[in-house]
């Protein structure tokens, strides 16, 4: 009967008038920065965190929250509608996603990503009231070594989700991974592969890399086309509604999705993203015959991957709130909006600000809800937007995309270096060379990196620590499996037919 309680207890404080009106604000908030690509949540959040210390802890982290899940939302809106992920785990999304607003099933693309968008946060944050200490648990057994095996299990993955040739996937990863190198070396202190250019001693920013290979090259793929092919907003959308048939084959998706999302979420390192990634792996694995080809308008490729990352984004409270660890870099600001507010985050704070702990749980099933409420009614809106002609839509997402590479860092820079991106990302789209395992390449390169060093540093440079230690080892030969599998002539052929054009 505690658990009921302490839902009770949170249901009493996120239904006041307040907090309310804050969870409405951040649901609003996330999915307006979801929709404009650039401006994400922790860009977002870091610009308000000055703005918290007139409010309460409770109304405060509330309204954080709802920026961060509602950005997952708003996210697919431009992944479906103009092949831009407004959020990295969107980019999965985009890949079916754009070919469904293509096909002008773009209504039924936005739908399923709000329907089981909602249905995975609901489950999210059931597993956070119920299961938030057994998970942590979970969590907490991973150690550098564990992570390191990790990262290479989901790369190993990633080679399995690239369409097209095994040689092309592994080769975007290894050059993701090779971009993720340019920053500088966290115990040096020095810039490495900066080429004294004082702008890429930080590192190439995610955003410029997806806008420039996603964004612009699908722009300058779509301008080399004859006008007659060019024009691909302007084909009629045959419904604002998934059919019967859609409902069918996307509910299961839904279900595998929100279940992977919600134990990937919890792990330190992006979870949302290798939860994105991992669902689209699965789907590939598991659907009978799809009516479209994955990578040509699947809906399953747009239903699991949504319903992972939001469940994801849901379960990465867990370890921020009964730990004080954060998974990602949202978290990490709302531990310091936590310390900002005098609360320490950790075990303690179920006992000692049981209100702001069960509020802000119940709070996630309002604002949930209330993306829902706002998003539906908006897909005829957004589906406006598939009426424009062409010549007058690419020269719009240029400009907000130059407005949004801008603002990351206030530099003419980056906006240089999106469209040194956007010329590789044409120069993929000729080779067929699919760049979302770039992406992952590039997010995990340096996480990978780190946590390899740190495994050797504790282990006092013995190379073993890595098999000798049972998690990291179950993940390495997990991934040895993948690779051996992946390999075997049967499976090989099998795979180059599932990628096969229509």
């Amino acid at each position: 009967m505690s658990l009921i309680d302490n839902l009770l207890l949170g249901f009493q404080t996120a239904l006041t008038l307040q907090n309310l009106l804050y969870a409405f604000l951040g649901a609003m908030l996330g999915t307006l920065i979801g929709v404009l690509p650039g401006l994400g949540p922790v860009a977002t959040i870091a610009m308000l965190l000055p703005s918290i210390y007139s409010l309460d802890a409770t109304p405060a982290l509330i309204m954080l929250a709802g920026i961060y899940y509602g950005a997952q939302y708003g996210g697919s809106t431009t992944a479906i509608l103009i092949n831009v992920p407004g959020e990295s785990s969107s980019v999965v999304t985009a890949i079916d996603g754009y070919q469904m607003a293509r096909q002008g099933r773009a209504g039924a693309a936005l739908a399923v990503a709000g329907l089981g968008s909602f249905f995975a946060g609901c489950v999210g944050t059931i597993i956070i009231a119920a299961f938030a200490p057994p998970l942590t648990e979970m969590a907490f057994k991973f150690g550098p070594a564990e992570y390191f095996s990790l990262m290479v299990l989901g790369l190993i993955g990633a080679v399995v989700l690239a369409s097209g040739s095994l040689v092309k996937a592994i080769s975007m990863i290894v050059l993701g991974l090779l971009l993720g190198q340019i920053n500088t070396d966290v115990i040096s202190g020095t810039p490495r592969f900066s080429f004294d250019i004082p702008e890429l001693s930080d590192g190439i920013g995610f955003v410029v890399i997806a806008m420039g290979v996603f964004g612009f090259g699908e722009i300058i793929a779509n301008l080399g086309q004859p006008a007659e092919h060019r024009e691909v907003f302007t084909k009629e959308v045959k419904g604002l509604w998934p059919t019967k048939e859609d409902f069918q084959d996307a509910w299961p998706a839904v279900l595998r999705g929100t279940a992977l999302g919600s134990v990937l979420g919890v792990l330190p390192g992006g979870g949302a993203l290798l939860a994105s990634f991992a669902a689209y792996t699965l789907e590939k694995k598991v659907a009978r015959k799809p009516r479209h080809a994955f990578g040509k308008g699947a809906i399953q490729g747009v239903a699991g991957p949504e319903s992972a990352n939001n469940a994801g984004a849901q379960t990465s409270f867990i370890p921020m709130l009964t730990l004080g660890i954060p998974p990602n870099a949202v978290m990490a600001l709302m531990v310091g909006a936590m310390t900002i507010k005098g609360i320490q985050p950790g075990p303690q704070v179920m006992t000692s600000n049981p209100e702001l702990f069960w509020g802000l749980i119940a709070s996630m099933w309002v604002g949930n809800l209330m993306l829902v409420v706002l998003n539906l009614p908006l897909i005829g809106m957004w589906i406006k937007l598939l009426s424009v002609p062409y010549r007058f839509l690419f020269p719009a997402i240029v400009v907000f995309c130059c407005i949004g590479t801008y603002t990351l860092n206030n530099n003419a820079f980056d906006v240089y270096l999106t469209a040194g991106f956007a010329l590789l990302g044409y120069v993929f789209y000729k080779l067929s060379c699919e760049p979302a395992p770039l992406l992952l390449g590039f997010i995990l390169g340096p996480m990978m990196e780190e946590n390899l060093r740190r495994a050797l540093l504790l282990s006092r440079g013995d190379w073993g620590t890595f098999v000798s230690r049972p998690l990291s080892a179950g993940l390495l030969a997990a991934a040895f499996l993948l690779i051996l599998v992946v390999m075997l002539p049967s499976i090989r052929s099998k795979r180059e037919e599932a990628f096969q054009e229509d």
